[in-house]
C-alpha cells in the first residue's frame, strides 16, 4: 500500500519535471489565456463532482475509496475535452494546470517536510491546555502557512488529545489552524499571497485585518473551550486520568526545519517559471530520504492524504474552470457594489471553489467598479487608501458609469481578503489542508463527519453566526 503511494507521488512529481521544459517554452501562451464565454451547463461536471464528495462516502464508503479516481478524472476530463474541442481554449487549460502543480508543489512539500519532524509536546489534554495549544497554531499559521501549520501540529494535537479525542478536536483545528488563523500575512493563505503579487504591501493585510482576526479567533477557542469543558466533565475518571498526566517532551527531525525554511523562500520565487515548484520538489525529495525511518514511524507518516487531495484537487481545479470563467465575465453585471456584499460573495463561493482563484476573480471586479485595474500599481495604491486620488489624477471615473475612488475604498480589499480565507474553513474542500487533517485523523481512527455532516453540525451553528457577526460589526454599513 504504501509503495504504491509514494509510487503515485512520484508520478506527479515526475509530471510537474517532465513538463518544466513545456511550460518555459509556451509561458507567453498561458499568462495571455483567453476567458471565453461557456455555457451555464458546462459546471455540471463541477456540481456531480462536489455531489460525489459529500455522498460518494455516505452511501458506499468502501466503494468511493476505490473508485474516487476514477470520477474525479472521468468529470475533469468531460471540461477538459469541452475546452479543447468546443472553445479551442488550450492556454486556459495550461494556465489552470500550472496553478495546479503550483497548489500540489506546496502542499505536498510542506506535508512531506512536516511528516519528517516529530514533536512530543509536555501538555496535558486538558481544556485549557488544547485552547493554549489551538491559539499558537493560529499565530504560527501566519509564519508557515496553514498548511505548514496543519501538517506540523496536528499529530501532537491528535497526540496529546487520544484519549479522549471526539471529531469536535479535529473540526475547530480545521477552523482555527488550517483556515482562520492564516489570514494577517500574504504566507498565511494561497488568496493572500496572490494579493500580494498583485501589489497588496506585506503588512497592509494585518494592519486591516487583525481586529477581525482577533475577534474570531477568540470567538472559536471561546466555543471550543465550552465544548471541550463539557465532554472532558463527562469523560469517565480513567480517561480525565489519562488524560491529566503530562507526556515527555520530545523533537526529532531537526534537519527538516532547513527544508521548511527553504520551502518557505521558494514561495516568493516567480521567475523563471516551475522553480519554485522544482525548489520545493527538490526540499521534499531531499526530506522524505534523509529522515529516519524510526521517525516517520514514530508519525506514522504515509502518502494517502496527500494522494487524496492531488487526485480529488485535479477533478476540482478542472472542472471549477467554467465557473470561474462565468464569474469573471459576469461580475459587473450581478449587482454586487458593496463591501457588504462582496465579502458575502466572495465567502459563499470560497467555501466550494478554489479560493485564490476566487479572490482574484472579485479583486478585479472591485477594482473595475471603480474604474481601476487591478495590475496598475498607482490604482492599487489608491484603492488601498496608500496615495491620494488626487495626487495619482484618479479622482474621476476611468470608464463611463464606474465610481470614483473615493472613500474607503480599502474595505473591499478588506472584504475579500477576510472572506476568502475564513470562509475556507466551511466545507472539506474549502481549503487544501482541510482534506489533508480529515484523512490524518481518520487514519488515527476517529470518525469524521461526512461532508454534509460537517456543514450541518458545525458549520451552520459555529462559523455562520460567526461570519454575520464579523458582517455586522464590519461590513453593514461600509
Amino acid at each position: 500500500m504504501q509503495h504504491g503511494l509514494k509510487r503515485n507521488l512520484f508520478i506527479f512529481a515526475g509530471i510537474a519535471a517532465g513538463l518544466f521544459l513545456l511550460f518555459t517554452l509556451t509561458e507567453h501562451s498561458f499568462e495571455g489565456a483567453e476567458i471565453k464565454p461557456v455555457e451555464p451547463w458546462v459546471v455540471t461536471p463541477f456540481i456531480l463532482l462536489l455531489g460525489a464528495i459529500a455522498v460518494g462516502p455516505f452511501i458506499n464508503r468502501h466503494w468511493w475509496e476505490h473508485n474516487y479516481p476514477v470520477v474525479a478524472y472521468t468529470l475533469g476530463a468531460l471540461t477538459v475535452l469541452y475546452y479543447v474541442i468546443v472553445l479551442d481554449n488550450v492556454p486556459r487549460l495550461l494556465l489552470t494546470f500550472y496553478e495546479y502543480v503550483s497548489f500540489i508543489a506546496l502542499i505536498g512539500s510542506l506535508f512531506v517536510v512536516a511528516g519528517g519532524i516529530h514533536v512530543k509536546i509536555r501538555g496535558k489534554s486538558a481544556p485549557w491546555e488544547n485552547v493554549t495549544l489551538l491559539g499558537i497554531g493560529a499565530v504560527i499559521s501566519n509564519l508557515l502557512g496553514t498548511t505548514g501549520a496543519s501538517m506540523l501540529l496536528i499529530r501532537p494535537y491528535l497526540r496529546i488529545n487520544k484519549f479522549r479525542i471526539k471529531p469536535y478536536h479535529v473540526i475547530f483545528f480545521i477552523f482555527i489552524v488550517s483556515n482562520i488563523g492564516g489570514a494577517l500575512t500574504p504566507i498565511g493563505d494561497p488568496p493572500l499571497f496572490l494579493g500580494y503579487l498583485k501589489g497588496v504591501p506585506f503588512f497592509w493585510v494585518v494592519s486591516r485585518v487583525w481586529e477581525i482576526w482577533a475577534l474570531a479567533v477568540l470567538f472559536l477557542l471561546a466555543m471550543f473551550y465550552v465544548i471541550d469543558t463539557y465532554h472532558f466533565k463527562e469523560a469517565t475518571k480513567k480517561q480525565q486520568a489519562e488524560a491529566m498526566k503530562p507526556d515527555h517532551p520530545e523533537f526529532s527531525g531537526g534537519l527538516n526545519i532547513l527544508y521548511l525554511v527553504i520551502i518557505l523562500a521558494a514561495v516568493f520565487i516567480s521567475h523563471p517559471i516551475m522553480i519554485r515548484e522544482l525548489i520545493m520538489g527538490a526540499a521534499a525529495f531531499a526530506s522524505y530520504y534523509t529522515t529516519k525511518r524510526e521517525v516517520h514511524e514514530k508519525n506514522e507518516f504515509n502518502f494517502h492524504p496527500i494522494q487524496e487531495v492531488a487526485i480529488l484537487f485535479i477533478g476540482i481545479f478542472a472542472t471549477m474552470i467554467p465557473a470561474l470563467d462565468w464569474l469573471e465575465l459576469n461580475s459587473s453585471v450581478l449587482g454586487i457594489v458593496s463591501p457588504g456584499q462582496y465579502y458575502w460573495g466572495t465567502g459563499v463561493l470560497s467555501s466550494f471553489l478554489d479560493n485564490a482563484p476566487t479572490y482574484l476573480n472579485f479583486l478585479s471586479a472591485s477594482f473595475g467598479l471603480h474604474g481601476a485595474s487591478v495590475d496598475n500599481v498607482h490604482h492599487m495604491d489608491a484603492i488601498l487608501g496608500l496615495a491620494t486620488t488626487d495626487a495619482l489624477g484618479l479622482s474621476n471615473p476611468l470608464q463611463p458609469g464606474a465610481f470614483a475612488i473615493t472613500g474607503e475604498t480599502w474595505r473591499y480589499v478588506q472584504a475579500i481578503s477576510v472572506a476568502a480565507v475564513f470562509f475556507g474553513a466551511c466545507t472539506y474542500i474549502g481549503n487544501g489542508p482541510n482534506f489533508m487533517v480529515k484523512s490524518i485523523a481518520e487514519q488515527s481512527k476517529i470518525e469524521m463527519p461526512s461532508f454534509f455532516g460537517y456543514i450541518v453540525k458545525y458549520t451552520l451553528p459555529i462559523l455562520i453566526p460567526l461570519f454575520i457577526v464579523v458582517w455586522f460589526l464590519f461590513f453593514r454599513n461600509s
